[in-house]
């Protein structure tokens, strides 16, 4: 039951949380610092309040495994969002391979990396079409698409990685998810100190943007600040579900889960923001669907529900 609500708070909040992040990007590209710090600083302040009582409740996990994996999640965040500096829309590419699973788990997880590469590609192809009819131009920003594509792999494969050191964690000193998710936003914290000028200057630009009236509530703020401050709502309902999984689940499955609700993320930004949808992003979508079916082997356990009654019919 809890990592069925984890999927849904994964899927809810970070497919949600799409939209907003790609109004904050269409606006101005190189926001991921101001971005990730906002994220780190809201769920930091809620876990110093919640979880760690003001500081006077000990970690169940000693700090130093902490620092580990919190160099890994900072380096993971930072480059995520620094992607969108880099002509990236949303990432593509899913790998774990420090985990002993059968031929037929990974052979499903290949089917969803190639489709979910596949729809990346494609709509990687506007990216050229749309910087400059000159082909010096259009190869630059193409050249600049892979360098971000090879931010976003490096991340990812980071991502695997930590997931499994957080598996060999909880397996030691017990499941401890909200404890963890407190000390990987608090613990980095002092590391935006080298960004903080990137942060103050895009600040500044938010404080320019034009005037929106927030719903229900009637205050109004400059446009962007409210972009923000959905999208760090959103990203903390969507974090929250995944250091849930990260206690009930293998490493495998929670890889598994956020690539496709990365993939979910595209396909929603592609049918949000009108961006064609070619025959290709359909095959795409179909290589990550095959592939989902033969991970959760939807229809051995459809197998196994029709033998049941097979089985006590005999009995009867």
């Amino acid at each position: 039951m809890r990592a069925a609500i984890a999927v849904g708070l994964v899927f809810a909040g970070c497919c949600s949380n799409v939209i907003f992040l790609e109004l904050l990007a269409r606006k101005h590209p190189g926001c991921g610092n101001i971005v990730t710090f906002a994220q780190f600083l809201f769920i930091a302040v809620e876990g110093f309040l919640f979880e760690a009582d003001l500081g006077r409740k000990r970690p169940a996990i000693p700090i130093r495994y902490y620092a580990v994996m919190v160099t890994m999640f900072f380096t993971v965040s930072v480059v995520n969002n620094y992607a969108l500096n880099l002509n990236i829309a949303m990432p593509l590419w899913c790998c774990s391979y420090f985990c002993r699973y059968s031929i037929f788990k990974y052979t499903s997880i290949a089917l969803v990396s190639v489709g979910i590469f596949i729809c990346t590609f494609m709509s990687a192809k506007q990216v050229t079409s749309q910087s400059s009819s000159s082909e010096s131009d259009g190869f630059q920003a193409f050249a600049w698409w892979l360098l971000g594509i090879g931010a976003l792999t490096f991340a990812l494969l980071m991502s695997a990685r930590m997931g499994i050191f957080q598996e060999t964690l909880y397996k030691q000193f017990g499941k401890h998810s909200k404890e963890a998710l407190f000390y990987n936003h608090a613990l980095p914290l002092p590391g935006f100190i080298f960004l903080s000028s990137d942060i103050y200057d895009h600040a500044v630009l938010f404080n320019k943007s034009e005037l929106y009236q927030v719903p229900v509530v009637g205050v109004t703020v400059p446009i962007m600040w409210f972009y923000l401050l959905m999208n760090v709502f959103t990203q903390y309902v969507c974090i929250r579900g995944v250091f849930i999984l990260t206690t009930e689940c293998a490493s495998l499955t929670v890889t598994l889960v956020v690539t496709l609700r990365k993939f979910v993320s595209l396909i929603f930004s592609i049918l949000y923001f009108q961006n064609p949808f070619t025959l290709w992003h359909w095959l795409g979508t179909l290589f990550v669907f095959i592939g989902t079916l033969m991970y959760t082997e939807v229809w051995n356990n459809l197998g196994t529900t029709k033998s049941q009654p097979q089985k006590e019919d005999k009995k009867n």
